[in-house]
C-alpha cells in the first residue's frame, strides 16, 4: 500500500492543552507503536496496542494476545531470524501481516529515554523478565509514537540478574553501514546509562508493574488502514 503523509496538528494527542503541555491519550484509547526501518523511514514493525497510562513521566501500553501487527520478512518470506547473520540486513525485505500469540506485552517509555522497557510473562501470568529495547527516543502523533531499533538490547531478570542481548546484530548492524560509529558509540552510551538505572532499581523496575493485569473490558485493537502512514512533525 502507498503511505499517506501525517501532518501533526494542534488540538489532537500530538499537539498541546491550553497549558502548552503535550496532550494526553486516555486509559483504554488505541493507538499504534511502530518503527522505523534503519535504511529509511519506511515504517516496517507496526503494533496496535491499548493505552495504560499516559502522563508526563510515563507512556504505559498493552498488546493483547492475538493482535494483528505488521512485521518484516526477507522477500521470500524467510522469518529475518533465521537468515544467516552475514545477509541479514543485506538481503531485500517486504513486510507482511502476522498475529503476537502467546501471552501480552506491556511496554513502558519514559519520554526522551533512548529506550523503553518491556515485560514479558509466561502462560498464567508468570513473570518471566523485563526488556531493555535500546531505541530512538519516540516521537508521539496523532495516532501513535515512532521510533527506530537500535539493535542492542538489555534482559533482566527477577532476580536482578542482567545480561547484554543481540550484541552480534548490533556489530553486524555496524558493519553493513546501518549505524555509523558515532551512533554507535551513542548507543553504547544509552545502554550504560540503562543500566545504572537497573543496577540502581529505580522506576519502573521497582514499581511493581510484574504485578499490573490488564482491564477484562479491553478488547484486541484493530490493525488500521494507513498503519504506514509517513508522519511529518510530532514530539518527542
Amino acid at each position: 500500500m502507498t503511505a499517506d503523509i501525517v501532518e501533526t496538528t494542534e488540538g489532537g494527542p500530538a499537539g498541546e492543552d491550553g497549558a502548552g503541555r503535550p496532550a494526553r491519550w486516555e486509559p483504554g484509547d488505541h493507538i499504534l507503536w511502530r518503527y522505523r526501518d534503519n535504511a529509511s523511514e519506511r515504517i516496517h514493525i507496526c503494533r496496535p496496542v491499548t493505552v495504560v497510562q499516559d502522563t508526563d513521566e510515563l507512556l504505559a501500553v498493552w498488546m493483547a494476545p492475538g493482535t494483528t501487527c505488521v512485521k518484516p520478512v526477507l522477500a521470500d518470506g524467510t522469518p529475518v531470524h533465521r537468515e544467516p547473520l552475514s545477509t541479514r540486513y543485506t538481503r531485500p525485505r517486504r513486510t507482511v501481516r502476522d498475529r503476537w500469540f502467546g501471552a501480552g506485552v506491556l511496554k513502558l517509555a519514559r519520554p526522551g529515554d533512548p529506550w523503553s522497557v518491556w515485560l514479558f510473562w509466561e502462560n498464567g501470568w508468570n513473570f518471566k523478565n523485563w526488556y531493555v529495547n535500546l531505541e530512538e527516543p519516540r516521537r508521539r502523533w496523532a495516532g501513535g509514537v515512532d521510533s527506530q531499533d537500535h539493535f542492542l538490547d538489555i534482559c533482566v531478570y527477577p532476580d536482578r540478574r542482567w545480561e547484554w542481548r543481540d550484541e552480534d546484530e548490533f556489530a553486524q548492524a555496524q558493519r553493513d553501514g546501518l549505524m555509523s560509529p558515532a551512533q554507535a558509540a551513542d548507543v553504547r552510551e544509552a545502554g550504560r546509562t540503562a543500566l545504572a538505572h537497573i543496577r540502581a532499581w529505580g522506576e519502573p523496575f521497582g514499581a511493581g508493574w510484574e504485578d499490573w493485569r490488564p482491564d477484562p473490558a479491553w478488547g484486541v485493537p484493530p490493525l488500521p488502514a494507513g498503519w504506514d502512514a509517513v508522519v511529518t512533525g510530532g514530539q518527542r
